[in-house]
């Protein structure tokens, strides 16, 4: 799909001749920034569109259509109903959701995208707001993040230009996005007690089998490590424990950078991303399902920059 001369490619970041599929997500813990389209009547609003954020998608879309006196915005109060063309989520907090959501509403006053041409003529406002988040993702810091762009709406599901190409740990989807709410899991005592503990899906619920003897000790560096500052490789058959430094560390062995993006587990040697050894010791893919984003990218050992420059 063309818009304004301006074209996408809604292919995944693994680079296929196969379209993306179109399923319904369920994210946990979700922090995302959002694009609106308006569809109103009214010539003069037709086509505006808003940048947000939002912890449920769905619960905001109603809001910003039922107005501003049900937790809608200013700006879209009266002037839909909206519509959401994308979300672009994955952000490990708040903060960093919101820190994207501004530069991406003031490219103009965003130094890290002091290189981004302005809004031209032969740009719409969708197409102008498009380009400018694909620009977004092929910098620092965001291209470092494992974020996932969701296309909502299929109808202005577009092309990245073959120069803005989303780096290959990132994920390109369509279909809709349901939220849902985890925390951390902690021992039947509520605290950290030193022993060591796996959790197996059964129905809905988890069963906790605690070794009683087992002293955790880091993959690593083999010195005891305590929960509070321990991570988890995400494969079962695996299930090392590390100090988060440590793991860090040999993640980082190639960069210069204090975070490292990816790496692979020192015991099994499976490749996976920093994000979601994160994610999963906050509690995430605790369903007996996971899912590790980019895997494919990670296995087939993508350069980290690819399509990033």
């Amino acid at each position: 799909m063309i818009i304004d001369n301006f074209l996408f490619c809604s292919v995944p970041c693994i680079m296929t001749e196969e379209e993306p599929a179109i399923t319904e997500q369920t994210v946990e813990n979700f922090h995302g920034c959002y694009l609106l389209r308006s569809n109103s009547e009214n010539k003069y609003y037709r086509g505006r569109t808003y940048i947000g954020y939002t912890v449920d998608p769905n619960r905001r879309q109603k809001q910003h259509n039922r107005g501003r006196k049900f937790g809608g915005a200013c700006r879209t109060n009266n002037r839909g109903p909206w519509q959401v063309v994308v979300i672009v989520y994955g952000f490990m907090t708040n903060i960093a959701a919101l820190q994207f959501e501004w530069a991406w509403q003031h490219p103009d006053e965003s130094r890290r995208l002091r290189h981004s041409t302005k809004k031209t003529k032969k740009e719409n406002a969708l197409a102008y707001r498009l380009r400018v988040m694909a620009e977004m993702l092929s910098v620092d810091p965001w291209r470092r993040q494992a974020l996932t762009v969701q296309w909502l709406s299929v109808e202005f599901q577009i092309d990245f230009p073959t120069n803005l190409q989303p780096p290959s740990h990132m994920t390109v989807l369509s279909g809709a996005v349901k939220t849902r709410k985890v925390t951390a899991p902690v021992t039947p005592a509520g605290k950290d007690t030193g022993r060591a503990v796996k959790t197996f899906p059964e129905s809905t619920a988890d069963v906790a089998i605690v070794a009683e003897d087992i002293v955790l000790s880091c993959g690593v560096c083999k010195a005891s490590v305590e929960k509070s500052e321990q991570v988890t490789c995400l494969v079962s058959s695996c299930s090392t424990r590390f100090h988060l430094i440590c793991l860090a560390k040999i993640f980082s062995l190639d960069d210069e950078l204090l975070l490292p993006l990816r790496g692979s587990c020192p015991t099994c040697k499976t490749p996976v991303l920093w994000a979601d050894l994160v994610r999963f010791r906050n509690g995430h893919y605790r369903d007996g399902i996971v899912e590790i984003q980019g895997a494919q990218a990670l296995a087939e050992d993508v350069p980290e920059d690819a399509g990033a420059d």
